[in-house]
């Protein structure tokens, strides 16, 4: 038997896929390990290989890839643990990092926090002033020399960075990704003076116009290029003792794998790449069902993470921010917020109200019912005391849940406002499902997508179980829990089931009436350089595909926007309806009327995503239980009835093809567990998902019926 291994690091649990040649699964979980996450990754391992009846080596020496999905480099920058880093750039630069943009100050901070004008800062300079050095030289935005570098000054710029104890050292020149004669000399300089330093050119990462943002993305790859490295070459290690003899590969922010000697030279392209595998994988479910708009949701046990799958692709950007640092680095769309089943409910002593997150438990010592020595009440210590959660716990069962440490817990929120610990609970439970609506409200209304053309799947460990919460808060009508038990590990299956993509992207500011000759030599050279890529991946040349698209804005305006270019050749027509669509676009996202296509069009960027399709079984068909199943019965709080009531709990890994349920009802599976509210319905479709239709007269996005019963008790 052949095995395809996919393993996800999450900030609680680490979970594993494997999917064996007759295309059946295998799901496994365990707790994360932050000291040293490759510890964690094999403890997962070895309990799929025990779930297989295999030992690690067995399972392991039968494996013909492994894909992995790490938050190890976004633990790093958001830790701020990264390496001493140097920076050299052009004289009369040295201070693009440190000033960042006028936004610096407010970028990426929550709600809460931007409301507080007074408390903004900029954020700890992630290579210190006294690290950076300048060096003479210049090219000007043709590309063309105005300045040689001066060796010397370079030599002694290395030397002194060097002196300062610096692992790793980033090279950025004023337009030095139109010509980069000069990155690549400092480069050989420092490789020639201290072979042992990690080394990252501004051109290598980013090749377009934005001397912050690129400065910004090279420190970044600095600060976590070394960690990064040796925690990869650490994996490997591990991995090729125990037998493992083929490549491993990464998961990328921008929706695909690489091999890893690519990741740990640009680690920057895995920050935030952790949630990517779940909105792959319900971008592959849903290719399969006929669902081509999917609002992707994960909830685990640190954050809520959501992408959308538009047209049957993954929403994507070219710009992120981690730690306020806005930098360029092509990803998914996808945002998060602190809400997850370890997020710590806590009281604001200023204004006597009840908050949720985002500090989190984490996975030590994790919720106050898991026994690890933690006493403050989380998001699963409330499921837990609803009645929403077994007892009998987690991760299969191996982690038991003590429901008497959460109601001490609860208590210590719930005593200093006068409420019983059921009632926090259930203000809790209602606060975080407010945040994840809201965010979710955000990444659709706001973009000028109605939620009503999208199906919601919701995954994560914690997903399901607020999977109708959330949805009600955005005003949907039906949720559906992607393949039922492999729900609590679908990013894992969305990591396994990655094809391996290079993104090339091509800045040059062109202006209508546009060439077509010019963006066809563009466009093939790019074409070109990938299919080089993905043929020295030993992709063969018929599992390459590749993909188009053209960044476009009006005359004078900073708002681009990714319009999808077609593969025939580029003429005055193509160019013609590329321009229609353009426009209808723009206006989907910033409203009808809004385009002013007299102002002219220009196009910014040209990009190719080269895709290199990796040869797996597909899924085996999954199918119920033949017989009718008997349900268990515990006590659950339902706050649309305002009481505990005898609910039926079904056994989710045993239920019949035929089967649906009205609510209330709670079906438990291994690792997740699913809510189906007073009034709702759930029932199991074709593909193994269970389909949640919620009530009609649900009440609208806030919830409003929820507080009405909370305040009456």
């Amino acid at each position: 038997m052949t095995y395809y291994c996919g393993v996800d690091i999450g900030g609680t649990f680490t979970d594993c896929v494997v999917v064996d040649s007759d295309g059946d699964v295998i799901l496994a979980k365990s707790s994360s390990t932050p000291e040293d996450f490759s510890q964690g990754f094999m403890n997962a391992l070895e309990q799929a290989a025990r779930t297989l009846g295999l030992d690690l080596r067995e399972l392991l020496a039968s494996t013909e890839l492994m894909l992995h999905g790490t938050t190890v480099g976004t633990n790093i920058l958001v830790q701020q643990k990264g390496a001493r880093a140097g920076l050299i750039t052009t004289s009369g630069h040295r201070d693009a990092l440190l000033m960042m943009r006028s936004k610096g100050r407010s970028a990426g901070l929550p709600f809460e926090q931007l409301l507080r004008v007074s408390r903004h800062r900029k954020p700890k300079p992630i290579v210190p002033p006294h690290l950076i050095k300048e060096v003479t030289e210049r090219s000007d935005w043709r590309g063309e020399v105005i300045v040689e570098l001066n060796e010397e000054e370079a030599r002694q710029a290395i030397q002194e960075l060097l002196d300062l104890g610096v692992e790793a050292i980033a090279v950025s020149f004023l337009w030095g990704f139109v010509n980069t004669a000069h990155e690549r000399r400092v480069r050989e300089l420092i490789e020639e003076m201290a072979p042992s330093v990690f080394v990252t050119c501004a051109h290598e990462l980013v090749a377009k116009p934005g001397e912050y943002e690129r400065t910004a993305a090279t420190a970044i790859n600095a600060y976590i290029g070394p960690s990064t490295s040796r925690y990869v070459e650490r994996l490997e290690e591990q991995l090729a003792t125990n037998g493992y003899r083929n490549p491993l590969l990464i998961m990328q922010a921008a929706g695909g794998v690489v091999p890893s000697s690519q990741a740990v030279s640009s680690p920057l392209n895995t920050i935030g790449s952790g949630p990517v595998g779940g909105v792959t994988g319900s971008k592959v479910l849903g290719s399969r069902t006929g669902q081509e708009n999917i609002i992707a949701c994960d909830m685990g046990g640190t954050s809520f993470d959501v992408g959308i799958v538009r047209d049957g692709a993954p929403i994507a950007s070219s710009e992120s921010i981690t730690n306020q640092y806005s930098y360029f680095m092509p990803r998914l769309e996808i945002e998060s917020i602190g809400a997850g089943g370890g997020s710590v409910i806590w009281v604001d002593e200023g204004s006597e109200t009840l908050r949720v997150g985002p500090e989190s438990a984490g996975a030590e010592p994790g919720p106050a019912c898991y026994g690890r020595g933690g006493n403050r009440p989380t998001v699963t210590d409330a499921n837990l005391v609803l009645g929403y959660m077994s007892p009998k716990g987690l991760i299969g069962g191996q982690l038991g849940l003590d429901k008497d440490a959460a109601m001490r817990a609860m208590e210590s929120v719930a005593d200093p406002l006068g409420m019983d610990p059921t009632q926090a609970a259930a203000g809790a439970i209602r606060i975080v499902n407010h945040h994840m609506g809201e965010l979710m409200r955000q990444m659709t209304v706001e973009q000028g997508l109605d939620p009503r053309d999208f199906v919601i799947y919701a995954y994560g460990g914690a997903g399901p179980l607020h999977a109708t919460g959330f949805a009600r808060e955005l005003g949907a009508k039906q949720v559906i829990v992607p393949l039922a038990d492999m729900a609590s590990t679908w990013s894992a299956l969305g990591v396994v089931s990655s094809d391996i993509l290079h993104v090339y992207e091509h800045a040059e500011l062109l202006s209508e009436p546009f060439d077509p000759e010019r963006l066809n030599t563009i466009f093939r050279e790019m074409e070109g350089r990938a299919a080089e890529q993905l043929l020295a991946d030993g992709i063969a040349a018929d599992d390459i595909s590749m993909s188009r698209s053209l960044d476009m804005k009006f005359s004078l305006q900073i708002h681009e926007v990714e319009v999808p270019l077609g593969s025939e050749a580029i003429t005055a027509d193509v160019l013609s309806r590329q321009m229609k669509e353009f426009v209808h676009l723009y206006e989907s996202i910033f409203g009808r009327g809004s385009a002013y296509a007299d102002a002219g069009v220009q196009i910014g960027l040209c990009r190719v995503r080269a895709w290199g399709q990796i040869r797996r079984p597909g899924l085996a068909a999954r199918s119920g239980a033949e017989e009718s199943l008997e349900p268990g019965r515990r006590e659950v709080y339902w706050p649309e009835l305002g009481q505990f009531e005898d609910t039926a709990i079904y056994d989710g890994a045993a239920l019949p093809e035929s089967f649906q349920v009205a609510g209330p009802a709670v079906i438990e599976l291994p690792d997740t567990t699913i809510l189906v509210h007073p009034g709702d319905r759930a029932r199991l479709d074709q593909h193994g998902s269970v389909v949640l239709d919620l009530a009609a007269d649900a009440g609208g996005g806030n919830g409003s019926s929820h507080l009405r019963r909370l305040v009456n008790d």
